[in-house]
């Protein structure tokens, strides 16, 4: 692997590695904005069933799920990402994709386990979250004020990542990065954001693109 990674669109870099394979997407509904997602064409799930050959989801959010249903989505299941031996389902992928979804997880170690059980050799997990570095949030955090209470987080995340601390966590449970990418803002958010943020963040991503939105480790059984 390179010490020097690349800059790229996160939804880019996804349906890139999708394209022609059979995919199983964690976190599919984007859970608890679906139906906003659907709304302003932004769910990843949707994007993904454009490339993929054969496309699956696991999500925990039965209302998200529910809602997939109605229209009409296929190969959807109920998962905890933490008990994944319960999943009633016995299938192996090319691709696994676990967007924005680590970050949620009280046990990140309890997934990656078991993760493993929908792997083969030659399988690519993708794993992608927030930059714990990030220097639009440094900056966003720094002029809220309140004593530091107010800070710019999802309200269901629990913990920040880099690549530092995302390579151990894959490596301790015997996976190997065979590439890493930092990822910026993609153009599907611009539009939502105010414009001084994206103006922050394109100008700390120009100094330095350790400082950009979010990381990506694609990695595999360890052989």
């Amino acid at each position: 692997m390179k010490d020097k990674f690349q800059l790229v669109q996160r939804v880019d870099f996804i349906k890139k590695m999708c394209e022609g394979k059979k995919v199983l997407h964690l976190g599919c509904t984007n859970s608890p904005y679906t139906n906003e997602s659907i709304k302003n064409e932004m769910l990843l799930h949707h994007d993904l069933k454009k490339v993929a050959k054969e496309l699956y989801g696991f999500d925990y959010d039965a209302e998200g799920l529910e809602i997939f249903e109605r229209t009409g989505e296929k190969n959807i299941f109920w998962a905890d990402l933490e008990k994944l031996e319960e999943v009633a389902l016995d299938e192996t992928f090319d691709v696994i994709i676990a967007g924005e979804m680590i970050e949620h997880l009280s046990n990140p170690g309890l997934f990656l386990k078991g993760i493993q059980r929908f792997m083969n050799a030659d399988t690519s997990l993708v794993i992608s979250t927030i930059n714990a570095y990030s220097g639009m949030r440094f900056f966003i955090y720094g002029l809220r004020g309140k004593g530091g209470a107010n800070e710019p987080v999802h309200p269901d995340h629990v913990a920040y990542y880099s690549y530092k601390t995302l390579n151990l966590v894959l490596e301790r449970e015997n996976l190997d990065v065979k590439n890493f990418a930092f990822y910026d803002i993609g153009p599907e958010h611009r539009p939502h954001l105010h414009w001084m943020y994206g103006f922050i963040n394109d100008v700390s991503v120009k100094l330095s693109p350790q400082l950009c939105d979010g990381v990506i480790a694609v990695c595999g059984l360890r052989k």
